[in-house]
């Protein structure tokens, strides 16, 4: 679903991925883990079409969507859920809802507002609620529910677990095991090193940049650089 290759991004001087290469296949939940400024956040803005990249190739669903708008890479299927749930708290949870679909059909929107409320029957008790005043799991459930009114071939979900108490992170991975049980190719990005590897099928490790550590999920739970890099042991 998803190739990138040697890609390359920054800001002014500062080169922050350099030569970044993964993929998400068909049905895959796939982990880009690494901590603060690693590139994170600049892989997905690129992906997004919101920051552009000096080099390197982005195919998605077979076509290269690398300099494609960011309205073009949404309405492809290829959809960010960002980091900090950006919401629109002054909006309804039905606003924010279906301002998630409006580059879908209108005779849809129904239908899939329908769908994200059997998903999260939380938000359709109180779709009225300005969306501001939901607590911090509330929001990220919002977020993914605005996402999934694009209609994602693939979901990018950035940082879903931060900020949530350890009962609300257990509940926000049952649920992206949920979404992935449906087909979804999801590409999780996180922190939260050890559950995402629980979850996942494949994993990246960035380091400055690049791709540090790649492989079967399974593995690099056990892989004893990870365990130094990321736990001190």
């Amino acid at each position: 679903m998803l190739e990138i290759a040697d890609l390359r991004a920054g800001y002014g001087g500062t080169e922050v991925l350099r030569g970044l290469s993964l993929s998400v296949g068909k049905g895959e939940v796939v982990a880009v883990l690494g901590s603060n400024g690693v590139g994170k956040t600049t892989l997905n803005k690129v992906l997004s079409g919101v920051q552009p990249a000096r080099s390197g190739s982005v195919r998605f669903d077979g076509r290269e969507i690398l300099g494609a708008t960011a309205r073009d890479i949404v309405a492809s299927g290829l959809i960010h859920v960002p980091e900090g749930r950006k919401i629109f708290p002054n909006l309804t949870i039905l606003e924010n809802l279906e301002l998630g679909g409006y580059c879908r059909p209108k005779r849809v929107r129904a239908g899939n507002i329908e769908k994200v409320f059997s998903i999260f029957p939380r938000l359709k008790e109180r779709t009225r609620q300005f969306a501001g005043t939901l607590s911090g799991g509330e929001q990220q459930m919002l977020a993914i529910g605005r996402g999934l009114m694009s209609e994602p071939k693939l979901l990018i979900l950035d940082e879903p677990s931060l900020g949530l108490s350890p009962l609300l992170v257990e509940e926000m991975f049952s649920l992206i095991r949920r979404l992935s049980d449906d087909g979804l190719p999801i590409m999780l990005v996180e922190q939260n090193v050890m559950q995402s590897l629980e979850l996942a099928s494949r994993a990246y490790i960035l380091e400055n940049g690049s791709v540090a550590l790649s492989g079967d999920a399974a593995e690099l739970r056990d892989n004893p650089e990870l365990k130094r890099a990321y736990l001190g042991l």
